[in-house]
C-alpha cells in the first residue's frame, strides 16, 4: 500500500468500544505505545514469548484493521547468550493511540491513569490478566498481577480500583523487582466470574483450579 493511500486508509480507522476495553487491559500489562514523531502519532506494539502464539494472535484478530502486516516470530538473545523466540505486531502509527500514550505514559514511564477506575471493566479486567497474570502457586486459589514495574502509588491504586468496584480482595506486595497485586483465594469465585468468559481456552492454565473440599466423616 502506498503512503498516500495508508494516510487515506487511516482516516477510516476508529476504535470500537471493544477494542478500548482490550486496549486497556493489555497496556496495564506488557502491550507499549511508540511514538516516531515526537507524539503526535503512536502505534501499540504487541509482543509475547511464542509460547503464546495462540493469545498474541487472537489480539492480532482484535487490531487487525489497524496492522499493515501479520504478527512476526523474531529471536531475541539475553545477556546470559541465551536465546528464545517472540512473536510481535505493531499496528499502524494513529492519532487514536495520542490519548492513551498521554494516560498511561504522562511523564514518559507507564503509571495507572486517573480515568482507569472508569475504563476497568470485566473484559479489561482478563486481558489484563492474560497479558500479565499468574497463579500463585499450585496450592492456592490466589492470583497474582505483575505490576513490578509501576510506581508503588500506581500499585496501590490499581489494587484499590479492583477492590472498590469488584469487591476482589486485592492488595500490593512488595517483591525484590517492585510491588505485585496479590488477590486473595478468597475472591476465587468473584475472580473466576469476573474473568473466565473472556480468557482464551489456551489461557485457562493461568486461572487456578477449584479445590475440591473435604467434610469430616460422621
Amino acid at each position: 500500500m502506498r503512503s498516500n493511500d495508508i494516510e487515506r486508509y487511516k482516516l477510516s480507522l476508529r476504535l470500537t468500544a471493544g477494542q478500548h476495553e482490550v486496549l486497556v487491559g493489555i497496556l496495564l500489562g506488557d502491550a507499549t505505545l511508540e511514538t516516531q514523531n515526537r507524539g503526535m502519532t503512536y502505534r501499540l506494539k504487541v509482543e509475547h514469548g511464542v509460547s503464546q502464539k495462540a493469545y498474541t494472535e487472537h489480539l492480532y484478530d482484535i487490531f487487525k484493521d489497524w496492522v499493515l502486516t501479520q504478527p512476526k516470530i523474531r529471536q531475541v538473545t539475553l545477556s546470559n547468550g541465551k536465546t528464545y523466540e517472540k512473536m510481535a505486531f505493531s499496528t499502524l502509527s494513529h492519532g487514536a493511540f495520542r490519548f492513551y500514550a498521554h494516560q498511561f505514559y504522562p511523564c514518559g514511564k507507564k503509571a495507572a491513569p486517573k480515568l482507569i477506575e472508569r475504563w476497568l471493566t470485566p473484559k479489561a479486567v482478563a486481558y489484563w490478566f492474560m497479558d500479565d497474570g499468574s497463579v500463585k502457586s499450585k496450592e492456592s486459589k490466589g492470583v497474582i498481577f505483575n505490576t513490578q514495574g509501576y510506581r508503588k502509588e500506581d500499585v496501590a491504586r490499581l489494587a484499590s480500583v479492583l477492590k472498590k468496584k469488584f469487591n476482589l480482595e486485592a492488595k500490593p506486595r512488595k517483591q525484590k523487582e517492585g510491588y505485585q497485586i496479590y488477590i486473595s483465594g478468597k475472591s476465587y469465585e468473584i475472580f473466576k466470574s469476573l474473568v473466565s468468559s473472556y480468557v482464551l481456552p489456551e489461557m485457562k492454565y493461568k486461572i487456578p483450579e477449584a479445590r475440591r473440599t473435604y467434610l469430616p466423616k460422621m
